[in-house]
């Protein structure tokens, strides 16, 4: 990706260094230029267009695909790549379901409910589930954090009829998967689907998931083998580009399946010490899908032990949004980074970030965002009087203004550029 502004040098592990001073007024967050931010094959493909308007809502900046099979809201240039990724992967599917071989798998799956699955084919929809604007649910102060959120999931777990059986174990998270279709054999191969496709199975691309589901059950029904293979998927450009990409998923998400992963993660969390009422909370959320919620317990797990993780999990469990889990699990994956060279002494919950304390005693909380403007929630967030006197450390991926940095310095932040 290309840098939004050249104002401020920015290299990996760089710690920021700016003259302290108080912001004379709050910014209102800008409105970029995406052929600014992203590179050419990812502005443009041969089935995409991303409009080169992209607001900042102060944390992250939003982007707008225009494609041949919907509309794409992003937010974060992580989740265009995603996109992108999960266009050129419906393109492959689309032309899979218009070959002979297709054809012949609906014609063989005799008992199988083609009807249901819907064909779009022909009559594209702007369905897809748009992402959440703004992240700052995790910027704003809160009280007893930890114990506001165990409320919330007490609540939840009171409306449900106890302990989940072993069938709602498996069936847990399923997300945007189609469990109608649950049966011997078939969540393999849809699986077997996306690896081929590169995609994340559990997605939450309504329109990938209706193809995946239309595709896969129509071969898999009909006995015949898929294979999405150059001859069907040749694209141009921009399929190179996102077939050498990856997208950020455990190799096991591909090889086990839903319920066996069920189990993985209820394992997991019983083992952190984790109560049963959360537990049962965190496979009702809807906001998890499978993946999320894998790739932030496999995460966590790879940090230092204690009532820290507990804490951790019980925030996730009380996660609203899709977009918040994916935010959730990003800042999870730059304390695990670190903690790989720099290990942690615990994990913590700060506010409703996650962080660590570092063996030189500075507490520092992982911030995935775009670029950072100066305004009222920020300034709070950095003046919040819970961090007042401790040694605190902010961990971004983007870029602030200088007002913004100006202001962190003002409150005794020290910030380093990650990857």
């Amino acid at each position: 990706m290309k840098s939004i502004l050249s104002g401020l040098a920015v290299t990996s592990g760089l710690v920021m260094s700016v003259a302290a001073q108080v912001p004379q007024a709050y910014e209102i967050p800008p409105v970029l230029s995406a052929s600014q931010i992203l590179s050419a094959d990812e502005m443009q493909g041969p089935h995409f267009r991303v409009r080169d308007s992209a607001p900042s809502d102060g944390y992250m900046t939003h982007f707008t695909i225009d494609s041949d099979f919907g509309v794409f809201e992003c937010a974060g240039e992580r989740q265009v790549d995603q996109r992108i990724q999960e266009i050129a992967a419906i393109a492959k599917l689309t032309q899979v379901s218009r070959s002979d071989l297709f054809a012949e798998g609906v014609k063989r799956s005799v008992e199988a409910p083609i009807d249901a699955v819907k064909n779009i084919v022909e009559d594209p929809k702007e369905s897809v589930k748009q992402l959440p604007k703004t992240v700052g649910h995790f910027f704003s102060k809160v009280g007893n954090s930890i114990s506001s959120t165990a409320k919330k999931v007490g609540k939840k777990s009171e409306e449900s009829d106890g302990e989940m059986s072993s069938e709602e174990w498996a069936a847990a998270g399923r997300g945007a998967g189609n469990a109608a279709k649950s049966v011997a054999g078939y969540d393999k191969a849809k699986l077997d689907t996306a690896r081929q496709l590169g995609v994340d199975p559990y997605s939450d691309n309504e329109r990938l998931q209706e193809e995946m589901d239309k595709v896969t059950w129509a071969f898999f029904a009909g006995g015949l083998p898929l294979r999405i293979g150059a001859s069907v998927a040749s694209g141009g450009a921009s399929m190179a580009l996102t077939a050498t990409k990856t997208v950020g998923l455990p190799t096991e998400i591909y090889d086990v399946t839903p319920s066996e992963l069920a189990l993985r993660d209820r394992d997991m969390m019983i083992a952190m010490g984790v109560p049963a009422p959360t537990i049962d909370t965190v496979f009702m959320n809807p906001a998890l899908t499978i993946s999320l919620r894998h790739g932030i317990l496999t995460t966590l797990n790879q940090m230092p032990g204690g009532p820290g993780r507990v804490d951790v999990v019980t925030a996730v469990a009380a996660l609203e949004k899709h977009g918040q889990a994916d935010f959730f699990l990003t800042a999870l994956k730059q304390l695990a980074a670190r903690h790989a060279t720099a290990p942690y002494l615990e994990v913590k919950l700060l506010g409703r970030l996650p962080g660590g304390l570092t063996a030189d005693e500075y507490l520092e909380i992982a911030a995935p965002v775009d670029y950072v403007s100066w305004t009222q929630q920020v300034a709070e967030f950095a003046r919040r009087d819970d961090l007042t006197g401790a040694r605190k450390r902010l961990l971004i991926t983007g870029k602030m203004s200088e007002a913004a940095a100006a202001g962190f310095a003002d409150a005794n932040w020290q910030v380093v550029y990650t990857k």
